[in-house]
């Protein structure tokens, strides 16, 4: 069965471009912006770990 929207690849991709995005960026290395980017790697990664939490069967 395939679910709606595809959401689990989108959120998935989702990640993996903000990781592309950060590495763009000319941010020097401070310890605020180092901080920074690790917090927006963890939080658009959590958006799909949230997303396939949600949808597990409880049994």
């Amino acid at each position: 069965m395939t679910k709606p929207y595809n959401l689990e690849q989108r959120t998935f991709l989702f990640a993996k471009q903000c990781q592309i995005y950060i590495k763009t960026l000319p941010l020097p290395k401070t310890v605020s912006n180092i901080e920074d980017v690790k917090q927006l790697i963890r939080s658009s990664g959590s958006v799909g770990a949230n997303y396939i939490e949600a949808n597990e069967k409880l049994g």
